[in-house]
């Protein structure tokens, strides 16, 4: 065998790396150093490994020592038998002096001492034989780099708990301070008045209380924001929120992500998995959907909820959890219940409290607040912090009946900002099925809104018409109590007698309240 006295730098290797040779900020891949007498053995190795790492070789492990002294080195590979010093020796040295360099032996050879000499005196990783698949051995090597920076972080771990205690718990109470701040009730947008604010006021007074909280409501009504801020307001604030659509995946999918499973429980279970609950010990848990799961499924749901325990899938050991249980739904599920397509003693189980998100079409004082907050969101996302919209797209947002609700409205505002080249966006802006809904709906409801529809004016003008008309309907239909039309229309009482002011529609001696 040839041991030639030189190093042979890899592809992406250089001697002397300095800060000029990579980009400001970039992060250089992980160095691979690998250490073997036989060139053909290094050449392999290195095309193996060099379109993931950075690679550099050495012959023999004078030359390794050098690199090791000069360089950042992940991980190396070294070759059991070569002349002088055997590759286990050399690492017995590589592990007193560079403890952080994870070590990988590569032998042709199963002498059961080498193998535990290297376990027990170089503290290998791994033990690879000869002749190496190139997919196994890329796995191992990028194992092997995880593991190093599994190991950085647990160190960098400790030495935050060295942090003093009083540091530490101010740390935490400012971060979940924050996190209250980003998630809680305030930040569910509502208009003073509006229907959400009393479900926002129950559930406020129900996050206290550690009990199970079941939403109702259409899909894109919000139902996780809801969750989310019971969360946040509870005392589980400190611990995990988890989120789990229970309609996205198949019932073992589902039982394994909530639940865990054990290695070999079933194909392609190559590893333990923790599911959701024990990831949740100490939180919430969100089961949106809910009312799609099926009846085996929920028999095994509900005797995780009454024991405070799950068994990972293919598990022979229960593992307690505490975890609140916050689920949501589109479906009516009392009406499930009696048709027995969902179990009544879950039912009982999950709905502690019930709480129902209104459409967005059953709040229309909402859709400003809540079109001005997508706004500055979904501009923000775009680049295009500048836009507003006008008068007249809030009227017409205000007019169409959202189907989808507030996930509608966020693409309608999404597709606005992309497509309209103006730093005000007007109701041209929107898809021709919000323009053409708004005015339908405006028609068909008010009989002012013929003649706004088909009459002449400007578009103000016209929309005018028929925001007087709805003004003047609603008092009719509410006796001109205003409290009552105000909280229907989602107004305070300040701003609907605004309203009517502007229109004329405040009359000197109220003799329609008789009509």
């Amino acid at each position: 065998m040839n041991a030639p006295d030189r190093m042979v730098p890899g592809r992406l290797a250089a001697p002397e790396p300095s800060a000029a040779a990579s980009p400001a900020g970039a992060r250089a891949a992980p160095l691979v150093l690998v250490v073997d007498d036989e060139i053909r053995s290094q050449d392999a190795l290195r095309r193996t490994l060099d379109e993931d790492f950075e690679v550099m070789t050495a012959g023999d492990t004078a030359a390794a020592r050098q690199v090791l002294e000069r360089h950042p080195v992940a991980v190396i590979l070294c070759d059991q038998r070569m002349p002088g010093q055997s590759g286990i020796e050399f690492l017995k040295e590589v592990r007193d002096t560079w403890p952080d360099v994870v070590r990988i032996v590569i032998s042709g050879y199963t002498d059961s001492e080498d193998i535990i000499a290297g376990i027990n005196d170089a503290g290998i990783f791994q033990y690879v034989l000869k002749p190496w698949m190139p997919d196994h051995l890329l796995t191992t090597v990028r194992s092997a780099v995880e593991a190093r920076q599994l190991q950085g972080g647990l160190q960098r771990l400790d030495l935050e708990l060295r942090t003093p205690a009083p540091v530490l718990r101010q740390r935490t109470a400012d971060r979940l301070q924050r996190a209250r701040a980003a998630f809680g009730f305030d930040r569910i947008e509502r208009a003073p008045g509006s229907p959400l604010g009393e479900v926002c006021d129950v559930a406020a007074r129900a996050a206290r209380y550690d009990l199970s909280v079941l939403v109702l409501g259409e899909s894109g009504t919000g139902k996780e924001l809801l969750a989310r801020a019971i969360h946040y307001a509870s005392p589980r604030a400190g611990g995990a929120f988890v989120v789990e659509n229970c309609a996205a995946i198949t019932d073992t999918l589902l039982e394994s992500e909530l639940f865990g499973h054990k290695r070999g429980a079933f194909t392609g279970a190559f590893e333990d998995h923790i599911g959701l609950f024990q990831r949740a010990h100490g939180g919430t848990v969100f089961l949106d959907e809910i009312g799609e799961t099926s009846p085996a499924f929920q028999v095994r749901l509900l005797r995780v909820l009454q024991e405070g325990e799950v068994r990972p899938v293919g598990g022979a050991r229960a593992v307690p959890v505490d975890v609140r249980v916050v689920a949501a739904t589109h479906r009516k599920l009392d009406e499930e219940v009696r048709a027995g397509r969902f179990r009544e003693d879950l039912y009982y189980r999950i709905a502690g409290i019930t709480l129902t998100m209104p459409p967005l079409r059953e709040r229309p004082g909402d859709i400003e607040p809540v079109a001005r907050r997508l706004l500055a969101e979904v501009s923000g996302e775009l680049g295009r912090p500048e836009v507003t919209l006008s008068r007249e797209a809030i009227a017409c947002l205000a007019a169409y009946p959202w189907p989808g609700n507030i996930r509608e409205l966020r693409n309608e505002i999404g597709r606005a900002v992309a497509l309209s080249d103006r730093d005000r966006i007007g109701p041209e802006a929107f898809s021709p099925k919000v323009r053409h809904g708004a005015v339908g709906l405006m028609v068909a409801e008010h009989p002012a809104g013929s003649t706004a529809l088909h009459g002449t004016g400007t578009l103000q003008e016209r929309l005018d018409t028929l925001e007087a008309a709805v003004l003047r309907d609603v008092l009719l239909r509410h006796r001109w109590n205003k409290t009552h039309a105000a909280r229907e229309l989602g107004l305070s009482r300040v701003g609907l007698r605004a309203k009517l002011l502007r229109f004329g529609l405040e009359p000197a001696n109220h003799r329609e309240r008789a009509a």
